[in-house]
């Protein structure tokens, strides 16, 4: 470099120079990834739901996507299929991906440092004229680079395992809207078929009535049995719009994609149910709720034994100096800045950090109580789910049906009147509704049971279906 007064050459201190090309060399280490950590989500999402999940940032992989759930659609929906529609097309997954990019910028920023500073002045006086040039680096950041970048490494690891937990959500919700979506339909056809019935009885009791066989309280009878269907069909209607615009929303469907097609029948029960004797050792193990809370406590942790490091030094620089004067031998050195501790001394600052730290280890030590909780919970229900819905299949519809096949016995043998087959028929409207619901339940039960060994169920789903 030539100084513009007097051209000389300025010659830096070797062991100067060695200091500020390290960090310059350090920080041109810090890189983006190839998959910007989305390989974690794949992964997840191809070893426990063995489905597809794209990140799409392309037109070419919103086209694929699009595409794929295009041929999903066209034929009658299964539940994994309407997971797989879900993970490649909720637009609310797609845009916490992006979560993932701004925390590796944030861990690639930790990797490279500051800018260096260059100050330039030129003053005159009379005739003599003085030039000062400094070069100036952040040495406080070069020290705690390591550490920080630990940090946000860390940060940049639990990012990743939210984003993961949100897309295990988003499959396990899914699964339950589809359950419920199903078992809506199924009731709202049977109800149909009740008001057919019904509009029957009450059609043969008013002619009955007219032509004098028949007396105003059975006819009263006849008619609240019809108006009660009518109101049951219009409930099931309404819940059956309700549970197809929430399985829409999941699968982020709309315009035309929402005319899809799913089952007239809930999936029959499995023969036995899962046993699970070690429960709570497999969601330990798995959850990455637990995961994650243990990770942000080590990264307190490590917050900590910077802010200790670091308690003294705030501001630590240190750079060359040039000064020239008018026919003056050059001046040569460098300055070093530190600031005193003579007011702070950081004793607030790592009381906060401890204080944080201890906070963190009684959340984990909290959602790991929790955690065991709630799988013991998913499981007991997941058992008990099975339990009913199996007595309804083996036990109440059987008998209802054997009772039903007897007193069309009698009546083929004029022993009862039509009314009276009515009334039976009546009778096993509640049950069949109910083994409807309890096969429901026992479907979404099983997904609750998935999802709290991979993280935090949203069991009062469940509890409202109940």
């Amino acid at each position: 470099m030539r100084t513009p007064s007097n051209g000389k050459f300025f010659h830096r201190p070797s062991k100067l120079a060695a200091l500020i090309s390290l960090p310059l060399m350090l920080g041109g280490c810090a890189s983006f990834s190839t998959d910007g950590g989305f390989s974690t989500v794949e992964q997840v999402a191809k070893e426990r739901l063995g489905k597809e999940v794209t990140w799409q940032r392309s037109d070419n992989a919103s086209d694929t996507a699009a595409q794929r759930v295009k041929e999903l659609l066209a034929s009658p929906l299964t539940v994994d299929d309407a997971v797989q529609i879900a993970l490649l097309n909720n637009r609310g997954l797609q845009a916490s991906f992006y979560e993932l990019g701004i925390s590796e910028s944030d861990f690639v920023q930790a990797g490279r440092l500051p800018n260096p500073g260059f100050s330039f002045s030129r003053t005159r006086q009379g005739s003599e004229v003085e030039i000062d040039r400094s070069l100036t680096f952040n040495i406080a950041h070069l020290l705690t680079m390591p550490l920080t970048r630990q940090m946000e490494q860390r940060r940049f690891e639990q990012t990743k395992r939210e984003v993961t937990m949100q897309m295990l959500s988003l499959a396990a919700e899914t699964r339950k809207a589809y359950y419920m979506a199903v078992a809506a339909d199924q009731t709202m056809l049977y109800m149909q078929q009740v008001k057919k019935a019904a509009d029957a009885g009450a059609e043969l009791a008013g002619r009955l009535a007219k032509a004098g066989n028949y007396n105003k309280l059975q006819q009263a009878r006849e008619q609240g049995f019809f108006a009660e269907a009518a109101l049951n069909l219009a409930r099931a209607e309404q819940a059956q719009t309700r549970s197809k615009e929430k399985l829409t929303r999941l699968m982020g469907l709309w315009g035309l994609q929402i005319t899809f097609t799913l089952p007239l029948r809930l999936p029959d029960l499995p023969k036995k149910p899962n046993d699970m004797p070690n429960v709570e050792q497999m969601a330990m193990a798995q959850r990455l709720d637990v995961q994650a809370a243990r990770l942000s406590t080590e990264q307190l942790a490590k917050n900590l034994g910077l802010s200790k490091a670091t308690r003294f030094i705030n501001v630590l620089e240190v750079g060359a100096i040039r000064n020239t004067f008018n026919d003056q031998p050059v001046q040569r050195g460098y300055s070093v800045t530190l600031e005193l501790p003579l007011f702070d001394w950081s004793g607030a600052k790592v009381a906060k950090a401890e204080a944080l730290y201890m906070q963190a280890l009684n959340r984990t030590a909290e959602i790991a109580i929790n955690a065991r909780s709630e799988v013991r919970e998913a499981y007991l229900g997941y058992r008990s789910s099975y339990d009913i819905a199996m007595h309804y299949q083996n036990e109440i519809v059987p008998l209802k049906k054997r009772v039903s096949e007897e007193n069309q016995l009698y009546y083929n043998g004029m022993l009862i009147g039509v009314f009276d087959l009515l009334a039976d028929a009546r009778s096993q409207i509640a049950s069949v509704n109910s083994a409807i619901e309890a096969s429901r339940d026992f479907w979404i039960a099983q997904a609750d049971l998935e999802m709290s060994l991979m993280g935090r169920p949203n069991i009062s789903a469940a509890a409202v279906a109940n």
